[in-house]
């Protein structure tokens, strides 16, 4: 396999109207990537013992330098309390649980309240999705018991979010990304959070959420140049939310997905890079900064990124905004760091900005991984056709519409749950 060749393709989808941005599959870039199977001393890494024990920790090492940051360690007043329980939800589908989980000694973070949704009548316990929504609970479910977030939302017509609060109108907005009642008939649990509630999702958001509470100097801080951002904390939030399903005896935490979707499979993906409890890893229509090789120079690049959400990564990953190619690691480094766990990658046909095709190639240049453990990738050298789900121990497909989930994605995930934690 040659990790630096970008065969051109045809764009499946209309270009989006940005200008400068390239959607042309004759002018990606084709700057060698990253080695995965070299070591920083200039060792093949040839065996999955010395993937292990070396290489995986250095590459680990690269991104929290150049491009998520550094997690701090983990605080020791981890506090989570049921707050309540309903078991008779989804007209008596599951067991709904909200769980409250906070810091006992930093009151100054309010917390992140998260949502459970457990499938009734099983004889053990259910394997568990966990990742953050975009809206909040009541927006994930369309029962409408369900408390309305308080805290501050990105302003939206569509969602009916007004000056930056969640109304009544709200409720429901969400489920489509969340099927409730198909995952729970599945056999699986749902556990989920307003990711609103670790850190608000702007420039200054830091100031009222986790990352200020957890330092020193509270909103004062000068934060270094590999300092974690705003993913960092997001991830750092949904190991929480597994924390407490290893305490649920209704839910077999052994059996642990983590599903993000845009910004927030950016942020899947690094949870599921530093935790390795979770045993699948999904990533939705993730993109730059995500899945996506970031040397193509396709959709979404680095420079735009860095430039319209700095907060969400660490300062040093703007160092590279006009020379990806300068930056040690790409994206195909990150999905290789689930190895020998399982990992799914999505797009969207419509998703031109997300770079489809690059979400492909990170998957098939990290397959050399999995070789070293037995297991296969992708499966694929070639970018398959739409609606076409391909992959073994990293499951891949682009179907069509746009940048969504959909329940097409969640009938894949769902397969590919089953069939990898033996259900």
């Amino acid at each position: 396999m040659r990790p630096f060749l970008f065969l051109a393709f045809a764009t499946l989808a209309t270009a989006q109207n940005r200008p400068g941005i390239n959607y042309d599959e004759a002018k990606v870039g084709n700057h060698p990537l990253p080695p995965l199977l070299i070591a920083k001393d200039g060792s093949k890494v040839e065996t999955s013992e010395q993937w292990t024990s070396k290489r995986h920790p250095e590459i680990l090492q690269l991104f929290r330098d150049h491009v998520f940051g550094h997690t701090p360690a983990m605080p020791d007043d981890v506090k989570m309390e049921v707050t309540g329980t309903n078991t008779d939800a989804l007209g008596g589908l599951a067991t709904r649980k909200f769980v409250h989980i906070s810091l006992a000694k930093h009151p100054q973070w309010a917390g992140m309240d998260v949502m459970i949704y457990i499938p009734n009548g099983l004889a053990k316990p259910a394997p568990v999705f966990c990742g953050l929504s975009f809206g909040g609970n009541h927006a994930v479910s369309k029962e409408t018991d369900i408390p309305l977030s308080t805290r501050w939302m990105r302003e939206s017509k569509e969602k009916n979010i007004v000056d930056h609060r969640a109304t009544e109108a709200t409720r429901g907005t969400e489920s489509s990304r969340w099927p409730l009642e198909m995952i729970v008939k599945a056999g699986f649990a749902v556990a989920t959070a307003y990711y609103g509630d670790i850190e608000p999702d702007h420039a200054e958001g830091w100031k009222d959420g986790l990352r200020a509470a957890l330092s020193l100097d509270g909103p004062n801080t000068a934060w270094k140049a590999n300092d974690w951002g705003a993913i960092g904390a997001w991830s750092w939030g949904i190991s929480r939310i597994l924390d407490y399903c290893e305490t649920d005896k209704a839910i077999d935490a052994k059996h642990a997905a983590v599903i993000g979707h845009s910004r927030l499979g950016k942020t899947s993906l690094w949870a599921g890079a530093q935790d390795e409890r979770f045993g699948l890893v999904i990533s939705n229509n993730s993109g730059e900064g995500g899945a996506a090789l970031s040397r193509r120079d396709y959709g979404e690049t680095t420079k735009v990124i860095t430039k319209a959400f700095p907060h969400w990564f660490c300062a040093t990953y703007a160092n590279y905004a006009d020379a990806p190619n300068a930056n040690p690691i790409d994206q195909h480094m990150l999905i290789a760091l689930m190895a020998p766990r399982a990992a799914y990658i999505a797009s969207a046909q419509e998703d031109n900005w997300a770079d489809q095709k690059g979400e492909f190639l990170s998957g098939l240049h990290a397959s050399d991984v999995y070789a070293l453990f037995g297991k296969t990738g992708v499966g694929v050298k070639d970018w398959p056709a739409v609606n076409t789900p391909v992959g073994d121990s990293i499951g891949y497909h682009m179907r069509t519409g746009k940048h969504d989930v959909t329940d097409y994605d969640w009938e894949q995930y769902l397969k590919f749950a089953a069939r990898h934690f033996g259900r």
